[in-house]
């Protein structure tokens, strides 16, 4: 396997033609936000949806003030989303946020006011730490594709959730959704694959959370008696073709396992691509995304 710039026990195993297993692939995360921390609201938060959302404002929507007296941001990363919900709901709400990156914590405790919100290192597998019914909504910003097993995090959340509470999640939505998106993606993937054959058929996480069926199959797994509905939406990122090519490939976690020359010319090759599609002397890049709403009825039903 050709070196990388991110070596872990992740991307050894599928160098040798493994499997990693849950813990090579929490190492693997822990690997890439520590070298990296906040990458991923570096360009979440500058793509915008035709209303003018980001994707963290389109999540947010998913809280009504009034009914969702408490919130956990599941995967809170550096607390972008806290951030929004701090602005959006009463000071008397109760913001929580779980992460199991302490280097994205950090900055998660650096943005907020001090005490605003319960910051806590965890894994959505075991969120101990919360009482059954504890929470009126769980939103999780485009981290439960990583989870594996996703079904214990799903399992977590119907347990934590109280009735008549949400949760919502933002995962990946189909290639073809956005103009452009398959090419930027393969083109990524191409050279990530020229050092890693297998990374690909290999994935992070599990591969059912970006199929839109499969989602909802194990959402009905999790939440028998909630309404479930998914939403595709595009947001897009606009600038010069360098900038975006930059801003779109720290976006993908694959693109961390590369060299830097490697990434270099990964970038080369992916601004090249852009500028076909440039507009008046702007490029456009367009990301596809589902948002998955799982409403629970007013009463627990009965086990």
């Amino acid at each position: 396997m050709t070196d990388t710039s991110l070596r872990t026990s992740w991307t050894d195993t599928v160098g040798r033609g493994g499997t990693p297993d849950a813990a090579a692939l929490r190492d693997h995360l822990r690997a890439v936000h520590r070298a990296n921390p906040g990458f991923t609201e570096s360009c979440a938060g500058q793509c915008r949806d035709a209303e003018g959302r980001t994707t963290y404002e389109w999540l947010a929507q998913a809280v009504t003030p009034q009914r969702h007296r408490s919130v956990l941001d599941l995967a809170c990363g550096s607390g972008a989303l806290l951030a929004i919900l701090n602005a959006r709901l009463p000071s008397g709400a109760r913001l929580l946020g779980v992460d199991m990156s302490p280097d994205e914590l950090a900055l998660a405790r650096a943005r907020l006011p001090e005490g605003r919100a319960d910051l806590i290192e965890g894994r959505a597998q075991h969120l101990d730490h919360l009482g059954d019914g504890s929470v009126d909504a769980v939103l999780c910003h485009w981290a439960l594709t990583l989870m594996d097993p996703v079904a214990a995090v799903l399992d977590e959340i119907a347990r934590v959730l109280a009735p008549g509470g949400r949760f919502a999640a933002l995962v990946d939505g189909p290639l073809d959704a956005a103009p452009g998106y398959r090419a930027v993606h393969d083109l990524i993937y191409g050279h990530v694959q020229a050092a890693l054959p297998a990374y690909g058929r290999i994935e992070l996480g599990d591969p059912r959370v970006r199929s839109a069926d499969d989602l909802v199959d194990l959402a009905r797994t999790a939440f028998p008696f909630g309404k479930i509905n998914i939403e595709t939406n595009v947001v897009r990122l606009r600038g010069s073709a360098e900038f975006v090519a930059r801003e779109a490939a720290g976006f993908f976690y694959a693109a961390f396992i590369l060299t830097d020359d490697a990434r270099d010319a990964m970038l080369g090759d992916l601004a090249a691509l852009l500028s076909d599609w440039d507009i008046g002397g702007e490029t456009t890049f367009a990301m596809p995304v589902n948002r998955l709403c799982v409403d629970l009825p007013d009463i627990r039903p009965l086990a």
